[in-house]
């Protein structure tokens, strides 16, 4: 089995019951087909960078799956089928591949970037003091 990721983007027009049913179909799918969900992710709705359909906004979905190929495919079709379904993709990810993650620094590291980045007191002080060869008045 191969882990996906499907996202697509349905119109804004639909009542939160039929983006409700909608969603429940494309679950049964993956578990008709005896795939497994992993991660199920709605972002609601959002706006859109650009107008898609003449809509300019839309509500976000993600599916993370392990299934065979078929999952994918019988999703797409159904999606093409829609007409309230604005964009979709799906992507085969990597067994071992996961989110960015940011990497934890290390104390000395963080000690080291901030007398990097601090300035030298020699240079505060000169900078402050006004220079002398320019009041003098003669």
């Amino acid at each position: 089995m191969q882990l996906y990721e499907t996202g697509f983007l349905l119109s804004p027009s639909l009542s939160e019951e039929d983006t409700e049913k909608f969603i429940s179909q494309m679950l049964e799918v993956i578990s008709q087909k005896k795939g497994n969900l992993v991660k199920q992710d709605r972002w609601g709705k959002r706006r859109l960078a650009y107008p898609i359909k003449k809509a300019k906004e839309a509500f976000y979905v993600f599916l993370t799956y392990e299934s065979d190929p078929d999952i994918p495919a019988e999703m797409e079709r159904r999606f093409k089928q829609t007409d309230t379904v604005l964009r979709f993709l799906t992507l085969r990810r990597e067994a071992g591949e996961s989110v960015r993650r940011k990497r934890k620094k290390s104390a000395e590291a963080e000690k080291r970037e901030a007398q990097e980045s601090a300035p030298e007191p020699a240079a505060e002080a000169r900078a402050a003091a006004p220079d002398e060869s320019k009041s003098e008045v003669k």
